[in-house]
């Protein structure tokens, strides 16, 4: 195989990644434009295998996105609503606490909460929702607040960001997800999503939470009007930041779907978009332990497929997801644990029922 990596022209870059040694952006944007996803898949799989052998990781986990009104209202995002709009909602600290009832006869390990930005809602909402899902469900982590929604908190409660973590923490705060990472570049930024937090600012809010003892994800939104420099400029900045904090568990790469938003213009990404994506990112993202295919974004088939790219984990059941199929995403709303078993087990991966650290809780 090593031979057919050499033929390709990506023989410098196979002796990099067996010796361990960092690929730099030029080396991503071959692998970029590289036509041959098959390699690709081979190089990023050494390096999946090296960091998590032959395990696939899930987890029963349950989405809760307590609103959808919001200030920012990116032009990508299909979500976000102005207060008043027919299809704009927010939940009472009850309900958010009655959904969490609704499933208290299944094995949960993680309560997974993201929302808008909402102009009103106060600190306290947040810190009591939390506690209320303490309440009903004490020993479930919560994985809540991307770093974009940590920074409005902060301004609305008018604190630091590191006072707002260590009040959300003591409410019961377990780490957070990596959305609102979109693309960092200011390029993508004033032209897609201009009232968002900065690249810079959500590197920084992220950091910060790292040294108050939270682990986060981060996520990269890619097939929209980013270019491959700017990819891997993003790459580079979650690389250095990992240098600095070694706080990110997993990198998620999601794929933009258009329908409903206002760049609706825009198609699909491909499977082999999605591919290159898990694949360049597990090869760049090399001190990142965990890189995970969303099935919720690019489906259970293709994210069963990237099990051999670079992938190591497929997310988990999620039951009501909210975000992408506002977006027109055509997945299912929830998998079976059973089901996301059998996709691991078809892919020749073991599959790893897990907590929201990467605690192994079963095996199958």
């Amino acid at each position: 195989m090593d031979a057919y990596i050499e033929q390709a022209g990506l023989g410098n870059i196979l002796e990099k990644v067996k010796g361990g040694e960092r690929l730099s952006l030029a080396d991503g944007a071959t692998l970029y434009r590289h036509p041959n996803i098959l390699a690709l898949g081979y190089l990023a799989n050494i390096v999946r295998e090296r960091k998590n052998g032959n395990q696939a990781f899930f987890i029963y986990n349950q989405h809760v996105n307590y609103s959808n009104i919001c200030i920012n209202l990116c032009k990508f995002c299909a979500f976000g609503k102005e207060k008043g709009h027919a299809l704009a909602y927010e939940m009472t600290l009850e309900e958010v606490k009655d959904k969490v009832r609704q499933r208290l006869d299944e094995p949960i390990s993680e309560v997974h909460i993201v929302g808008g930005l909402h102009p009103e809602l106060p600190f306290s909402y947040y810190i009591d929702m939390l506690r209320g899902i303490k309440e009903v469900r004490p020993e479930v982590h919560i994985q809540a607040f991307t770093c974009v929604e940590i920074h409005h908190l902060a301004q609305m409660a008018g604190l630091s960001v590191e006072q707002t973590l260590r009040q959300l923490i003591d409410a019961g705060l377990g780490s957070m997800p990596g959305g609102g990472a979109e693309v960092f570049s200011p390029r993508i930024r004033q032209a897609t999503c201009e009232k968002k937090l900065s690249g810079e600012g959500w590197i920084e809010v992220a950091k910060t939470a790292h040294r108050v003892g939270l682990k986060t994800n981060a996520t990269m939104l890619y097939g929209h009007i980013e270019t491959i420099e700017e990819r891997l400029e993003h790459f580079d900045a979650l690389r250095r930041a990992q240098d600095e904090t070694d706080g990110f568990l997993a990198f998620i790469p999601l794929a933009f779907h258009p329908k409903n938003t206002a760049m609706a213009e825009h198609a699909n990404t491909t499977g082999i978009n999605d591919l290159k994506n898990i694949a360049v990112s597990r090869l760049m993202l090399d001190n990142f332990p965990h890189i995970k295919a969303y099935w919720v974004m690019i489906g259970p088939k293709m994210a069963q497929v990237a099990l051999a790219f670079g992938a190591d984990d497929m997310d988990g059941t999620v039951k009501e997801e909210v975000i992408t199929h506002m977006a027109g995403a055509e997945t299912e709303q929830a998998l079976g644990h059973k089901t996301l078993i059998r996709l691991i087990q078809e892919a020749g991966r073991q599959p790893v029922q897990r907590d929201t650290l990467y605690n192994v809780l079963a095996t199958y």
